[in-house]
């Protein structure tokens, strides 16, 4: 039996850029077959590449631990054309930038705007704040066109059937029920086919939490749930999630480097136990 549950559209993409996004991951995902679930689970969003992609016909509890994102996705769904105009009164100019970034707005509009504002202005997407929780990525000198009105409308109708909640990945126990669809990407703790830790990342999503998401995907098997997991290739990555399901080893593209990184190819995992 194929899966019957999602309306692919290929058309609708993240209007967030998002370093370590699942858009490479898409071609596989439409392979998915003798697998139907109910309801669709994502845990750590971020730019919702996947989610976009799979649109599941059932209701998805959409979550993050970055409350920030989360009040832009919600704002997004509740009021787009609000956000699209705010959006439209703002300049991709260096000086414009740092203003808007030092700038506190008060409600939910503003701030959805500022936020997808720096995130598509700002040096790669990047999202990172100070020890004061402050946004703080440089201006980034891009020439693309910040908004995409049509896409932000699009995101919006894909948005209607969702729940969405700033929370640990944990919570998604809440609601998840036999048969329905977890999909996991956690900020990567290890460097792809290195021994070395990211040094940003740990502090982020520790080697401590990657052994929680592993106890999560026990609970989630207990329950009757399909999961699938990307995470980077890396032996102690693998010593963690071995649990005897699908494994699959993927190169891809790396698109996001610093000053004294290399841009090549870069192997990740999938763990999963529905049919892919």
């Amino acid at each position: 039996m194929e899966l019957t549950n999602i309306a692919i559209d290929q058309n609708i993409k993240p209007f967030l850029r998002w370093a370590g996004g699942k858009t490479w991951l898409l071609k596989y995902l439409k392979n998915i077959k003798n697998t139907k679930f109910n309801n669709y689970h994502e845990a750590f969003l971020g730019g919702a590449a996947t989610y976009f992609y799979l649109q599941p016909n059932g209701h998805a509890y959409l979550s993050d631990l970055n409350g920030e994102l989360i009040e832009t996705y919600q704002t997004i769904k509740d009021s787009a054309e609000d956000v699209i105009k705010k959006l439209e009164t703002f300049k991709n100019a260096e000086e414009d930038y740092y203003q808007i970034r030092s700038t506190i707005f008060e409600n939910s509009v503003e701030r959805a705007a500022r936020f997808i504002y720096l995130n598509q202005t700002s040096y790669n997407g990047i999202y990172r704040v100070n020890l004061k929780g402050k946004y703080n990525v440089p201006f980034g000198f891009r020439t693309k066109n910040f908004l995409d009105k049509e896409n932000i409308l699009s995101a919006q109708k894909a948005l209607r059937n969702t729940s969405l909640k700033h929370c640990d990945f944990y919570d998604v126990l809440n609601n998840v029920k036999s048969g329905d669809l977890v999909f996991l990407d956690p900020p990567y703790t290890v460097s792809h086919n290195l021994n070395g830790f990211i040094k940003y990342n740990e502090k982020i999503f520790s080697l401590e939490d990657q052994i929680r998401l592993s106890k999560l995907i026990d609970e989630l098997k207990n329950i009757g749930a399909y999961y699938i997991l990307t995470n980077a290739a890396h032996k102690t990555i693998e010593e963690i999630f071995d649990k005897g399901d699908r494994q699959f080893e993927f190169k891809r593209a790396s698109l996001i480097g610093g000053t004294n990184s290399e841009r090549g190819q870069t192997s990740e995992f999938v763990f999963t136990n529905a049919d892919l």
